[in-house]
C-alpha cells in the first residue's frame, strides 16, 4: 500500500477534504433560507457531497492509497452520513405535502 503521494496534496486529498466538509454547511444554509423547496435542495447537495466522497475513497482505495479495511471503514460511515440528510430531506417532504 503507498500512502496519499505528496502531488496529491492539492487534488484527490483536497476533494476529500472538501466533500466531507461540505455536507453540514449545506444542510445549514438550506434550514437557514426558511423555505421547504430550500431546504430540500440543499439536503439534496449534502446527500451529492456524500456520494461524491464515497466516490473520491474508492478512487484512493483503486490507487492503492488507503487500505482496503480502512476503505470500508470510511464506506460505511459515507453510507451513515448520506442516510441523515435523505431521512431529513423525506420527513421534511412528507410534512409538505401534510401527510
Amino acid at each position: 500500500m503507498r500512502r496519499f503521494p505528496t502531488e496529491e496534496l492539492f487534488g484527490l486529498t483536497s476533494q476529500l477534504r472538501r466533500s466531507a466538509a461540505s455536507g453540514p454547511p449545506n444542510i445549514a444554509e438550506g434550514g437557514g433560507r426558511r423555505t421547504v423547496p430550500d431546504l430540500l435542495r440543499f439536503l439534496t447537495i449534502a446527500m451529492g457531497s456524500a456520494s461524491e466522497l464515497e466516490s473520491q475513497i474508492l478512487l484512493a482505495q483503486g490507487l492503492n492509497y488507503l487500505p482496503t479495511e480502512t476503505a470500508e471503514a470510511l464506506l460505511a460511515d459515507v453510507v451513515r452520513l448520506r442516510k441523515m440528510p435523505s431521512a431529513y430531506y423525506q420527513k421534511v417532504k412528507l410534512r409538505d405535502l401534510g401527510a
